[in-house]
């Protein structure tokens, strides 16, 4: 680190308060775990398409297949055999691109080791059938939004300091939501 400059007393003191600020920021921004981000509360959107029940039960059943698949030359863990079973069921879920609107979502998924390599293709805004291990994936297509607050924290020498850190929601990119009667069936309560 390079050394202090000489300044007279009161532009020194104004350099550790600085620095004291500084510091304080530096270890809020270390402070920012996943664990934390995760904690915040997802940003609440409308469903692009919104179909009734009928337009439920009229709709072609579109089952999904991958596009591509790449072997593994893991071998599998039998004690995830049962877990892999459940979430190889397909389930009927309508997908939504939140980021780019009504673009079909291309994605890779390995659910497990040892499992192959899958690329997917899934239309948007239109029910489809597919593993609940791909419905899964793309509802945890998330980003969180960092923000300052916007408080003045301090403000000396013509100078204003703002706030630190802060996460201010999760927002969805892609998104799953079930299409059935029976949500239970498949879910928890909105989650696969």
């Amino acid at each position: 680190m390079t050394q202090k400059p000489n300044v007279n007393s009161a532009a020194e003191m104004e350099l550790e308060k600085a620095q004291k600020q500084f510091d304080a920021f530096d270890a809020n921004v270390k402070e920012m775990t996943l664990d934390r981000m995760n904690m915040a509360p997802k940003q609440e959107t409308e469903e692009q398409t919104k179909l009734s029940q009928i337009e439920i039960a009229k709709a072609k059943d579109i089952y999904l297949k991958p596009k591509r698949t790449i072997s593994s030359k893991e071998k599998f863990n039998e004690k995830f055999r049962s877990k892999y079973e459940y979430d190889k069921q397909y389930v009927k879920f309508k997908a939504e691109n939140k980021e780019i609107i009504g673009e079909s979502i291309e994605l890779w998924s390995k659910p497990y080791p040892g499992l192959p390599c899958e690329n997917w293709i899934v239309p948007v805004n239109t029910p489809v059938w597919g593993p609940r291990y791909l419905a899964q994936q793309i509802s945890r297509c998330n980003y969180h939004r960092l923000k300052m607050e916007d408080r003045v924290t301090g403000g000396d020498g013509g100078m204003q300091f703002y706030g630190q850190m802060a996460v201010d929601t999760t927002v969805a990119r892609l998104e799953a939501n079930p299409v059935s009667e029976d949500r239970h069936v498949f879910m928890g309560a909105k989650s696969f």
